[in-house]
């Protein structure tokens, strides 16, 4: 028969070892906490400022499209609509205008729906 012995891996001697704690040569004080928030924050803040400040598309004001209101019948359809004020033959680009015009998500119309539609000019 075999014995097998197991060695302890530290000695339970007189003198335990105590834990070690390791610390950070920078301890912070409440005062040092609230410097480094509003620090970051500022930074943050600054930062948002800079990117926003570069999101304005022009310095002039757009020029508006004259529109009249049309209420929709039994039965329109916004290809309809769009073929009547497309003056160029351009119906998928009046369709296109009507859609933003309205901030339709589709082109489906109900009867009595008020659109706004370009003016037609003659």
């Amino acid at each position: 028969m075999s014995t097998l012995s197991l060695a302890p891996a530290f000695s339970m001697g007189t003198a335990a070892a105590a834990p070690v704690q390791l610390r950070s040569g920078v301890r912070l004080t409440r005062r040092g906490r609230l410097v480094v928030f509003l620090t970051s924050l500022f930074v943050v803040l600054a930062v948002a400022f800079a990117l926003a400040g570069g999101a304005v598309g022009t310095d002039s004001a757009g020029e508006q499209i004259p529109t009249e209101i049309v209420q929709v019948g039994p039965g329109d359809t916004l290809w309809g609509i769009a073929s009547e004020i497309a003056t160029d033959g351009d119906v998928r680009s009046a369709m296109n205008e009507i859609e933003r015009l309205n901030a339709l998500e589709s082109a489906g119309l109900q009867a009595g729906q008020k659109l706004r539609v370009p003016v037609v000019s003659d």
